[in-house]
């Protein structure tokens, strides 16, 4: 980023699962109803897919029901699994209330509120499980505004998604840094104008296909040392 931009750099938007969740823990849930631990990235990989697909239709769903969707389709495909296919999914997503941040989390939001950055998040999900998840985590009163796509009833990476967040907080797209650990995230924010870090989260290659992003950092710490260091 130019010394210019870093400057006028106000409004970092927030990724919600993944990026600042550890959703390691639903693996759990997924042994809990008999079925394997792998399945649950595969499952969220088609939460993601579904929800893409509806928006790119110019139809909507809110991620609960696409999620239960997914979980209705893939558990009963499981080799001699027998079980309540509702009961099952609903334990499945209710671990989401559970959720904690990851480690670098509390140090690297602390430090970039403290820098004077504005911070929001703008979620696939349910803003209401990402005020639990920061609620929990001690975090939530440093955040200005908990989005997500109910608003703009389409799921990012629409570029209407990054619109809605920015006018939100009255900045211009220009104004703002996405930050996520998914790469299409990253590509679509900077496709709408807005600036883009990728946390990498032990990641070792970002997509060539898709928009460079402006920052990359291992985790949420060092990116925050990085932003700060661009201010000054």
């Amino acid at each position: 980023m130019s010394d210019d931009g870093a400057q006028d750099l106000r409004v970092l938007v927030f990724d919600v699962n993944e990026t600042l969740s550890d959703l390691t823990p639903l693996r759990v849930r997924f042994e809990d109803v008999g079925a394997p631990a792998d399945l649950m990235p595969l499952w969220f990989a088609g939460v993601l897919r579904d929800g893409f697909a509806l928006t790119a239709a110019g139809a909507y769903a809110d991620f609960a029901s696409v999620a239960l969707d997914g979980l209705r389709s893939l558990l009963p495909g499981v080799k001699e699994w027998a079980g309540d296919v509702e009961a099952a999914a609903r334990h499945v997503l209710d671990g989401f209330a559970e959720l904690e941040v990851h480690p670098d989390v509390p140090d690297g939001v602390r430090k970039l509120s403290d820098a004077g950055f504005r911070l929001v998040t703008m979620t696939n999900g349910s803003n209401t499980l990402t005020e639990r998840l920061l609620t929990k985590a001690g975090l939530v009163d440093l955040f200005e505004e908990l989005l997500d796509v109910r608003g703009p009833r389409c799921w990012k990476p629409a570029k209407a998604a990054y619109r809605y967040a920015v006018d939100q907080v009255e900045v211009r797209p220009e104004q703002a840094l996405l930050v996520a650990v998914h790469p299409w995230d990253v590509d679509g924010a900077v496709r709408a104008g807005l600036d883009g870090a990728w946390l990498r989260r032990g990641a070792t290659a970002y997509p060539q296909s898709m928009s460079r992003p402006t920052y990359s950092a291992r985790d949420l710490r060092e990116l925050a040392d990085a932003l700060i260091a661009d201010r000054t």
